[in-house]
C-alpha cells in the first residue's frame, strides 16, 4: 500500500524536470509547458474534493482498483499525446484520478488495530512523501534512457501492475453501510469542517507545513542553480534525496503516536520547522547548513503531518474518507499557495526572503498547534469527560 501511494502522486511529478523538451518536441511555448504542472495540480484538487469521498459510499478496495486502473490508461495516453492539448487533457485526468492514493491511507487506518494506526499510517505516508520527491529524479533518469515519453510509459505499466495487486492482495471492505446520494455525500464532506473543531485546526496546521515545505522545494532550485553553487539541472534533480531522509521518518512519529504521544510529535514538530529555517537562511552560502535545514524541515513535516492525521482519522471512523477529502485538500491547497508565495518572494527578494517566508509560515503551525491545544483545555474544563471528543479510537480491526 505504501509503494501504491507512492506510484499514484509520481505520475504528478513526472513532467516537471521535462518541461523543456516536452516544449520542443510538440511545438509548444515554455509558458504552455509549464501550465502542465498547473494542470496536474487543478485534477489532483478536483480529485481529492470530488472522488476520495466516494469511499464511505462504496466497497473501497473496488474503488481504489478502479481509480488506479484509470491512472495506467491516462498515463498511456499521455505517452502516446500527439500534441500539447491532448497531453494537457491527459496530465489533469491522470491527477484526477491519481487520488486512489488518498483512498488507500484511510483503508491502510482501518484495516490497522488501534495501536498501531500510527505506525501504519506513517508507513504508508512514507511512501507516498517518496514519490513526491523522487519522481523528479527517476523522470530526468528515464528520460535520458529514451525520451520523455519513456517515463509515462513505465508509470503507466506499474500502475496497471499496481492495480492488479490492490486487487488481489486488498479485502473488501465498505460499501454496506446507508445509502446517500452523491451530492449529500459531497454535502457531508463540506459539513465536516463545521462539525469537527479538530479537524479545522488540523487542517489549518498541516497546510501550514505544507505551504512551508513547498516554500522550500519551489525556491531551492533556484538558489542551486545560481552563484555560489550553479548546480547542473542533474545534480539539482538528485537534491530530492535528501528530502527522502526525512521522508523515512514518519514510521518513527507514527510508532510515537501509538505511544500516546500524538500531541507532544505536534509540537515538536511545528517548532523544529521554525529551526530548520534558521539553519536554511545561512544556505545561500554553506551548503553544510542548508543540508542541515533540509533534513531537518523534512522530518518535522513529516512529524506534523503524520500527527495530524492520527488526530482527524480517529474522529469518525465511518466518514474516515470524507474527513480525510476535507483535510487533504486543505492540505495541498497550503501547498499550492505556498508555491505561489515563494516564488513571488524569490523574485522580488531572494533567498533572504524565502528565508522569512519560511519561518513566518513555520511560526503559524506553533501559534495554530497552542491555540488548538488551549482550546481544547478550555472545552475539557466546561464540559463532563464522557462528552468531550477526543482523538482515540477504541474501533475494531476490519471496521
Amino acid at each position: 500500500m505504501s509503494v501504491a501511494t507512492g506510484l499514484a502522486v509520481a505520475g504528478n511529478y513526472f513532467a516537471q524536470p521535462l518541461l523543456d523538451l516536452i516544449g520542443r518536441e510538440l511545438e509548444v511555448g515554455p509558458s504552455a509547458a509549464a501550465l502542465l504542472v498547473t494542470a496536474a495540480q487543478a485534477g489532483y484538487a478536483l480529485g481529492l474534493i470530488l472522488l476520495v469521498p466516494l469511499g464511505d459510499l462504496m466497497e473501497r478496495r473496488r474503488l481504489a482498483v478502479t481509480l488506479y486502473a484509470a491512472t495506467a490508461v491516462f498515463l498511456l495516453v499521455s505517452a502516446m499525446a500527439p500534441n500539447g492539448a491532448v497531453l494537457m487533457v491527459s496530465t489533469a485526468l491522470t491527477a484526477l484520478t491519481s487520488v486512489g492514493a488518498q483512498v488507500v491511507v484511510p483503508f491502510a487506518a482501518t484495516l490497522a488495530d488501534p495501536a498501531e494506526r500510527g505506525k501504519v499510517v506513517g508507513t504508508v505516508m512514507t511512501g507516498l512523501m517518496l514519490g513526491l520527491l523522487l519522481a523528479r529524479t527517476a523522470s530526468g533518469a528515464l528520460s535520458e534512457l529514451g525520451g520523455w515519453r519513456t517515463v509515462y510509459w513505465v508509470g503507466a505499466v506499474l500502475m496497471a501492475l499496481m492495480a492488479v495487486l490492490l486487487r488481489a492482495f486488498l479485502p473488501r471492505l465498505g460499501g454496506d453501510g446507508p445509502r446517500q446520494s452523491y451530492l449529500a455525500l459531497l454535502r457531508s464532506t463540506v459539513a465536516m469542517f463545521r462539525l469537527e473543531p479538530l479537524l479545522r485546526w488540523r487542517a489549518g496546521i498541516a497546510a501550514l507545513s505544507l505551504a512551508t515545505f513547498s516554500v522550500l522545494w519551489t525556491s531551492l532550485t533556484f538558489l542551486l542553480a545560481g552563484a555560489p553553487y550553479a548546480w547542473s539541472e542533474s545534480a539539482i534533480g538528485l537534491f530530492g534525496l535528501v528530502g527522502a531522509v526525512g521522508a523515512l521518518t514518519a514510521t518513527v512519529a507514527g510508532r510515537l503516536a501509538d505511544r500516546g504521544l500524538v500531541q507532544v510529535v505536534s509540537g515538536a514538530g511545528t517548532v523544529l520547522l521554525v529551526a530548520s529555517w534558521a539553519a536554511m537562511a545561512a544556505g545561500a552560502s554553506s551548503l553544510v547548513l542548508l543540508l542541515v535545514g533540509v533534513v531537518v524541515l523534512d522530518l518535522a513535516h513529516q512529524a506534523v503531518l503524520n500527527s495530524s492525521q492520527n488526530v482527524v482519522y480517529a474522529l469518525r471512523p465511518e466518514a474516515r474518507n470524507r474527513i480525510n477529502s476535507a483535510f487533504m485538500t486543505a492540505f495541498f491547497v497550503g501547498g499550492a499557495v505556498g508555491s505561489a508565495l515563494g516564488s513571488i518572494v524569490w523574485a522580488y527578494a531572494g533567498w533572504a526572503g524565502v528565508s522569512v517566508l519560511g519561518a513566518a509560515l513555520s511560526a503559524g503551525t506553533v501559534v495554530l498547534w497552542v491555540l488548538e491545544r488551549v482550546t481544547v483545555s478550555r472545552a475539557a474544563g466546561k464540559s463532563s469527560p464522557a462528552s468531550i471528543r477526543t482523538p482515540v479510537t477504541t474501533t475494531t480491526k476490519g471496521e
